[in-house]
């Protein structure tokens, strides 16, 4: 029975650190005031676009962003841009995008299955009469140990030759050519540049090694502090 135990709490800290990288993400990209605009101003994104306006780019952003999360219907979003009123995105941008928000919102959608299935596990526990403080940190620091050992093998890997990674991960995620796009006739390219993507990569890694940090050093302390009463 303890096997099981340690099973069901090993599985919780699984679910524990997708739901974790995932909300990482989402703070990154959506619960960062400005991040969007000091990165194309780093990265000087307008000097790659027929003339328009920082302002009108960021209007652009947000519509974009909230397609992403499903709270637009679709992204024929229109703009200024040198002069003359234009739709920004092209067809073809637009069909890759609605892979990307598909990729997405699945990843928010498996984000409340890992939730739910981590408090099923946490009802079974009960309902086997573990004796869950003593249990469940524990098989946290393990689950979690195992996992962030995972990610940061992947992690160093990608360091290597993150344009590579980036290609490969794209033959993985996408079953078509249409991410590969040409800057001189796709907007989407030219306003997040290869830098802004491995800008935005180092801080997600950044975010979600803090928590999983803060995650196993309380399941740590807590498991110590039950071996001692023990």
């Amino acid at each position: 029975m303890k096997i099981v135990h340690r099973l069901l709490g090993i599985l919780i800290a699984f679910c524990l650190m997708w739901i974790l990288f995932i909300t990482s993400i989402q703070a990154v990209v959506y619960w960062n005031p400005g991040y969007f605009e000091k990165e194309y101003t780093k990265y000087q994104v307008l000097d790659d676009l027929p003339p328009m306006t920082m302002e009108d780019l960021l209007d652009v952003t947000d519509e974009m962003m909230d397609y992403l999360k499903g709270d637009r219907a679709d992204l024929h979003v229109t703009t200024t841009m040198g002069g003359e009123t234009r739709e920004f995105f092209n067809d073809r941008e637009i069909a890759h995008m609605e892979d990307v928000r598909d990729l997405f919102l699945g990843a928010i959608f498996l984000r409340r299955v890992c939730l739910v299935v981590a408090v099923a596990c946490l009802a079974l526990l009960f309902g086997l009469k573990a004796k869950v403080r003593r249990v469940l940190p524990p098989a946290l620091c393990l689950g979690t140990g195992l996992f962030f050992g995972i990610l940061a093998v992947l992690a160093a890997i990608i360091s290597t030759d993150f344009s590579k990674y980036f290609v490969v991960f794209h033959h993985i995620f996408f079953k078509n050519d249409l991410w590969i796009l040409n800057p001189e006739t796709d907007m989407l390219i030219n306003i997040v540049p290869e830098g802004f993507f491995l800008d935005t990569a180092a801080r997600i890694a950044g975010l979600y090694g803090a928590l999983v940090l803060v995650l196993f050093g309380v399941s740590l302390f807590l498991s110590l502090r039950g071996r001692g009463k023990k």
